[in-house]
């Protein structure tokens, strides 16, 4: 029989539970307590081991179990908590949550842990960085407008002078680093697509060009979901979806509307039925999202012919 397995993810360690047999162990989330979780699995065959998203903390889990062949999957914590209820568990520990997410394991046909290639992890901890040092910056900005002492302003404009150096150099390393794919180049043909919504698409979306137009609207949370019931039909709303590349998204999108002919005459029409600003360009930031991921599937189809 295929076993299910659930991960729950802190900082410190992982809340294992292993759903046919009812089995539950804590290991540390290290090095060492990995190995001891991957010999207690082993003698197991393992169907599904489903790890929640926990901001980073269960990188190294997922990458260790997936070297050492493990089926990983790793689910959003808010379909993971919807299930948990939808199943009628309303408490919330990190043994209870790993008990759930073994459920889910066993029930659900869930999508595998798939690993960034090593230039999309590289690119992902320079945007990182890059997103701390903008979050200092502007912190060190608002304190400056509050400062009446000239030295300590001084000092404070030292320091976000230094930032806004290391800033330019991420910027450069970043740069270098997109300008060595061949295979994003064509996506930077399209108007409002910088550098900033490049690195984000690389490395937050690595699905790009690999899914339908609808599907990839859906997975990055800008298609509009129905809330039909009987006879009433509920206003069309986006919901869920990748956070980080949609705010991205947004940005770009604020730019190509004034400067892509394209989106400019798409969302100006839509304003001249009426439709409001934020749903205009709600479904402007689609439509680039779309013609983005054509660009990317057309571009993986003509070189995996040459």
């Amino acid at each position: 029989m295929n076993e299910s397995v659930g991960i729950d993810v802190c900082r410190q360690w992982l809340d294992v539970h292993v759903h046919g047999l009812q089995q539950a162990r804590r290991f540390a989330n290290q090095a060492a307590g990995l190995r001891q979780l991957r010999d207690w699995l082993a003698p197991l065959t393992l169907h599904q081991v489903v790890v929640e998203a926990t901001g980073g903390a269960e990188q190294l889990a997922l990458d260790t179990l997936h070297a050492a062949g493990l089926p990983m999957v790793r689910v959003n914590p808010r379909q993971a908590r919807d299930f948990a209820k939808a199943t009628g568990q309303l408490a919330k520990t990190d043994r209870l949550d790993a008990r759930a997410l073994a459920h889910m394991a066993a029930v659900l046909p869930l999508t595998r842990y798939k690993p960034l290639e090593d230039w999309r992890r590289q690119l992902r901890a320079y945007q990182q960085r890059r997103m701390q040092v903008v979050a200092v910056v502007q912190q060190q900005r608002q304190q400056l407008s509050t400062l009446t002492d000239a030295w300590l302003k001084q000092q404070a404009q030292i320091g976000v002078r230094q930032l806004q150096q290391q800033l330019a150099q991420l910027d450069a390393c970043i740069a270098q680093q997109l300008a060595a794919r061949a295979e994003l180049q064509v996506l930077r043909q399209v108007k409002g697509v910088g550098p900033v919504l490049l690195a984000s698409l690389a490395v937050q979306l690595p699905e790009l060009g690999r899914l339908s137009g609808k599907a990839i609207a859906k997975l990055v949370g800008v298609a509009p979901l129905a809330r039909d019931s009987g006879a009433m039909r509920g206003v069309r709303r986006i919901w869920g979806g990748r956070a980080g590349i949609r705010q991205v998204l947004y940005m770009a999108t604020l730019v190509a509307v004034r400067f892509n002919p394209s989106l400019r005459e798409f969302y100006q029409r839509l304003r001249a039925k009426g439709k409001a600003g934020k749903v205009a360009l709600v479904a402007a930031m689609r439509k680039l999202l779309v013609i983005l991921n054509a660009k990317m599937r057309d571009q993986l189809a003509a070189a995996a012919t040459s």
